[in-house]
């Protein structure tokens, strides 16, 4: 079930404290810390632009990491927070925390639609209209489902898909306590607009 976990590459810090911190940065590094995970904390340095370029990729602080660091063994972990700079923004120091596999985290999970040859709206000139393209669970760290599937099949114009259609993995749930709209199928725009006329016309 799980998909591909992405790597995230960094080194040791040699030396802790604000000195071993201030002469990374001045090396165009970003200081972090790994912590949890029944070890002991491991100061880590990133380089600069490959950081940044983690960071505008988006969902940085929802995403499960292979964290890689050379001597040191492949581990799980996700962000727990950034530091950056108040003045210019950018990113001074990251927390790092490792999870077993029987972690419970919260991770958004893309949403895939299938059969929309399948779906009687569509055929008829409706339009799917997607609110959800991610929906967040609280998953297992070992067992993290690649993408939820919903299936078109039948579907009509003005159908409204919920979470509660959608067949979830075993063990996860999403964070929402609500049965909350993932997509619909709408109306074809000239007969949307045709309705708008009738119901004008009713009016008057």
């Amino acid at each position: 079930m799980a998909g591909e976990i992405p790597d995230l590459q960094a080194e040791v810090r040699t030396g802790t404290g604000k000195g071993a911190a201030r002469q990374a940065r001045r090396e165009q590094k970003v200081p972090g810390i790994v912590y949890g995970g029944g070890a002991e904390p491991l100061a880590i340095n990133f380089n600069y632009n490959y950081l940044l370029a983690k960071l505008k990729a988006g969902r940085f602080l929802s995403t499960l990491f292979n964290l890689k660091v050379e001597g040191q063994e492949d581990v799980r972990v996700i962000c727990r927070s950034v530091q950056r700079d108040v003045v210019k923004d950018l990113p001074t120091h990251v927390d790092l925390m490792r999870l077993r596999r029987t972690s419970r985290i919260n991770l958004f999970i893309p949403v895939e639609f299938i059969n929309r040859d399948k779906c009687v709206g569509l055929k008829r000139g409706g339009t799917l209209t997607v609110v959800r393209p991610e929906v967040e669970l609280n998953v297992l760290a070992g067992d993290i489902p690649e993408k939820l599937i919903v299936d078109l099949e039948g579907h009509k114009i003005g159908d409204t898909i919920t979470i509660s259609e959608v067949a979830l993995p075993e063990g996860t749930k999403p964070t929402i306590d609500r049965n909350f709209v993932i997509a619909n199928i709408a109306a074809p725009r000239a007969l949307a607009a045709a309705d708008d006329e009738d119901e004008a016309e009713a009016e008057a």
